[in-house]
């Protein structure tokens, strides 16, 4: 079973590298489609900090999982950034 965090993580990962590499609205919207619905069964697919934050003030996701997921997700977008500038080079 994959962690929630990972999830978090190879997420935004995922779809903000599509962001970087396309800056193209159909691809960016299928990426987050793909993202959340493969991974969204383990974490609720979130992918995005300001997200995590509305979840948690709504009571739907546990106020202890905010802080792991907000670091996983930037964790997940600066390896994003990391990939791109080394693939693009």
């Amino acid at each position: 079973i994959m962690n929630k965090f990972v999830a978090e993580f190879s997420g935004t990962f995922f779809f903000l590298y599509v962001i970087l590499a396309t800056g193209a609205a159909i691809p960016i919207g299928l990426a987050l489609a793909v993202a959340i619905m493969v991974l969204g069964k383990f974490s609720g697919g979130n992918l995005n900090p300001a997200v995590s934050v509305m979840m948690v003030a709504a009571g739907k996701l546990p106020s202890e999982d905010l802080l792991p997921y907000i670091l996983a997700q930037v964790a997940g977008g600066l390896a994003a950034l990391e990939l791109y500038k080394r693939v693009k080079a």
